[in-house]
């Protein structure tokens, strides 16, 4: 057993008294093992998440099975066969950091690709959509998920009035209340982007891109009465079946796969369809952009502490390396503010500092000091001079020409003319019929908490959806009503 010390290396003769004054006392503030024990015991929390406060992690690899070179000049992907460390952060969204793993909650699914040319984080969930198109209404979002200012409970009305007047959240919440609110744990799950990104190829060319990871553990749910249960007898379901199943040897393993759209396509099927590529709440139909396949994601590694690792571990899509870019997506945008500054907050001003989100390769960058400066760059320059030799070839940043903007700036809504139902109403006839009757259940239970305004303007969405849906909504909460 390792001698304990001090935080500065000192022997500690004694873990088991303090020094006082006599046997009885009074303690001794000269007792600094005492004084520093208790003083990091009050600081041992960090703020936890505003959202996905509660989650998972692993380390793994990613390895490429497919040539996608022609799309993309980013180095992980230049061979097949080539292997990338990974680390993955799953959580549920709304929760707090003590709720259970099995709350009906979208998923977190937060990837970080440490690459020879630093840190690219892919962060997504397990939904390919969002309940906005638009980072400034998140926040509103988000306090209707969370606890009532005055009660200090969670709010069917809340939820139910923002929901019932966001009509663009339809597609979203029918996948909430679907069997694939409640997935099975971590493993048997798909993951996806979620987002509108972009690839650069060698010569500046861009194309859009979502991506899809797709569990090869098999997709598997928990009905809404299991998923109840385990959060009061194992509310950290989740969390103990993904370490077992990594300290057993049980690796889980995901095939990473892409849709590709180029400009020319985006512009005919934005005409075709009305949709705009750029939104969150939407799909690309895998009939007009299939998925192609590049490679396979495995975890194989839990870490050795929690809170080093999965509380600390900092991501944001903002980091993204040669051959990668971003897209007009106006949430994507957002996040790339506010997930950095998220991190700033909770972790400091040198979080990338810490094992987890440092890259694996060298950097070099001139910023300096602030609290927990670790890798302060020694005697380099913290200051890069002027240099007036124009623009670098290739355009701005990553050798990324960028895109074509148009229009004045302004505050554009376009929610009255978007079709908010097509794809919902879509989703709602592919599932089974048992899956209906499972989707329609979940929705009434849920709804019934709201008032009666709520509940017929939501309807009402559900009716334009389809009229099979809006119907057997307006049904089973006439039943939940009467006792039925």
């Amino acid at each position: 057993m390792t001698d304990l010390t001090t935080a500065s290396g000192i022997p500690v003769p004694d873990n088991q008294n303090s020094i006082t004054a006599g046997p009885r006392g009074p303690v001794l503030l000269q007792d600094f093992h005492l004084i520093e024990k208790l003083q990091h015991f009050n600081r041992e929390r960090i703020p936890e998440r505003v959202v996905h406060a509660k989650g998972s992690g692993a380390y793994g690899s990613f390895t490429v099975t497919h040539d996608i070179t022609r799309y993309t000049k980013a180095k992980l992907f230049s061979a097949i066969g080539k292997q990338t460390e990974t680390f993955l952060r799953f959580s549920t969204v709304g929760g707090e950091k003590g709720s259970a793993d099995t709350e009906r909650d979208p998923r977190g699914f937060a990837l970080r690709f440490y690459t020879e040319d630093g840190n690219w984080d892919l962060v997504g969930n397990n939904t390919p959509t969002f309940f906005l198109k638009d980072g400034i209404k998140f926040p509103d979002f988000i306090h209707t998920q969370k606890r009532d200012p005055q009660t200090n409970l969670k709010s069917a009305q809340m939820m139910w009035d923002f929901w019932s007047r966001a009509p663009e959240s339809l597609h979203q919440v029918t996948i909430l209340f679907s069997s694939r609110g409640t997935p099975d744990g971590y493993r048997h799950m798909d993951g996806f982007g979620s987002h509108t990104y972009s690839l650069i190829d060698e010569q500046g060319q861009r194309v859009w891109v979502k991506w899809h990871f797709k569990t090869l553990q098999g997709i598997k749910n928990l009905s809404a009465a299991e998923a109840v249960r385990l959060a009061g007898t194992d509310p950290d379901y989740a969390q103990r079946d993904l370490f077992n199943a990594i300290a057993g040897g049980d690796y889980p393993r995901w095939s990473v796969e892409i849709q590709v759209m180029d400009d020319e396509q985006r512009t005919a099927w934005e005409a075709r369809t009305g949709w705009d590529a750029f939104d969150l709440t939407k799909v690309w139909p895998q009939g007009d952009f299939p998925r192609i396949p590049v490679g396979i994601l495995e975890l194989n590694r839990n870490p050795d502490n929690y809170h080093a690792d999965v509380e600390q571990a900092a991501l944001s899509p903002s980091n993204i390396v040669p051959g990668l870019g971003y897209s007009p997506d106006k949430m994507l945008q957002a996040r790339l503010f506010a997930y950095h500054d998220a991190q700033l907050y909770r972790v400091g001003t040198n979080h990338q500092h810490l094992p987890v989100n440092r890259p694996r390769c060298p950097f070099h960058n001139q910023q300096r000091d602030g609290a927990m400066a670790i890798a302060n760059g020694g005697a380099a320059a913290n200051y890069d001079p002027v240099r007036a030799g124009g623009p670098a070839a290739g355009g701005f940043g990553h050798g990324d020409a960028g895109w074509q903007v148009e229009g004045a700036a302004g505050r554009y809504d376009t929610r009255a003319l978007d079709d908010h139902y097509t794809q919902a109403g879509k989703l709602f006839r592919l599932l089974s019929d048992d899956g209906k009757r499972e989707l329609i259940e979940n929705i009434a239970a849920a709804l019934s908490g709201a008032d009666a305004a709520t509940r017929d303007r939501q309807i009402g969405h559900f009716l334009r959806a389809d009229p099979a849906y809006g119907h057997g909504v307006a049904e089973a909460l006439y039943r939940i009503a009467n006792g039925a």
